[in-house]
């Protein structure tokens, strides 16, 4: 029986290759949307055939899922393990990601229309982004289980809706943002609606706006 081959990693001139399509695919991505950014277009920006695009990626579904992937790296750049810290340190991090997206209009573009395209039937991208958003429900609510540890916060129902709040907060403010850039501070609106959600959790205070179930509207 032949030993098995080990896989050995892309050469320098490969990986640079990789990235330049990668950066290519998330502008017209982000642009045109997934179904409508033509693999032609992604090629023909970097000097490419269509053939050539195929070689390194196999398919336009799998590109898709690759320019997610490399977007998700700029999100842990500078992060000591390249990994989204835990506790008060999370919502640091998420802060910080918004002041750094301000500087990033493309990648907030792509990453807002693909993430509305991937409710759609049939889209290549609906599994990553119904993975992303349950891993990071789960860290957020994580984090707040370390803020609340000796707070006294125990109930996992409020932990899990302000997990959920905070990510509809930041991505719906991407929106706003990329709408009416000259209305919208992303960043400090993100900061402080991620502090009041953070606030609420940590010393719980009546909710004037919700009525009870039971209640007329």
């Amino acid at each position: 029986m032949s030993p098995t081959r080990r896989q050995l990693p892309p050469r320098p001139e490969t990986a640079e290759r990789r990235r330049d399509i990668l950066r290519a695919a998330l502008e017209i991505f982000g642009s045109k949307g997934y179904n409508n950014g033509p693999l032609a277009e992604i090629a023909e920006q970097v000097g490419m055939t269509h053939a050539g695009i195929l070689h390194h990626f196999g398919s336009k579904d799998r590109l898709l899922v690759e320019v997610l992937r490399y977007r998700d790296e700029s999100d842990v750049e500078g992060i000591e393990g390249q990994h989204i810290p835990d506790g008060t340190e999370l919502f640091r991090h998420l802060i910080r990601t918004a002041f750094a997206n301000e500087q990033r209009p493309g990648i907030v573009q792509a990453y807002a229309v693909l993430s509305a395209e991937s409710v759609t039937d049939g889209n290549p991208g609906r599994e990553y982004f119904e993975e992303r958003y349950q891993v990071l429900r789960g860290e957020v609510a994580a984090a707040f289980r370390v803020m609340c540890a000796e707070q006294g916060v125990e109930d996992p129902e409020t932990l899990d809706h302000a997990a959920a709040s905070i990510l509809a907060v930041m991505d719906g403010m991407q929106v706003q943002w990329l709408l009416d850039p000259s209305n919208v501070t992303l960043a400090k609106t993100s900061a402080f609606a991620i502090e009041a959600i953070a606030a609420q959790v940590l010393d719980p205070r009546s909710a004037p706006f919700t009525a009870a179930p039971d209640s007329p509207a």
